[in-house]
């Protein structure tokens, strides 16, 4: 998957997960849990959306990689 694709899937997994978090909210470098206040169960499902939208599955021990826009594109990116 490229970048491009990736992002666009990250950008809607948060959308389906957290519907009232703005477009422009969604710089590179936001994380995910402070910055745009998704709780252990907000992080939980946009992982399950990821996995479901686009075949990548994050196991736990992944997650500091993916706390951030960006590092959960790259992510996606790189495994799917």
């Amino acid at each position: 998957m490229n970048q491009q694709d990736a992002r666009s899937a990250v950008h809607h997994a948060i959308g389906q997960v957290a519907p009232e978090i703005e477009p422009e909210d969604l710089q590179g470098d936001a994380r995910l849990r402070q910055d745009l206040e998704l709780d252990s169960l907000d992080f939980l499902r946009l992982v399950e959306v990821i996995a479901a939208t686009t075949g990548v599955h994050i196991p736990e021990s992944d997650y500091p990689r993916v706390a951030t826009v960006q590092g959960l594109a790259d992510y996606v990116a790189a495994h799917g």
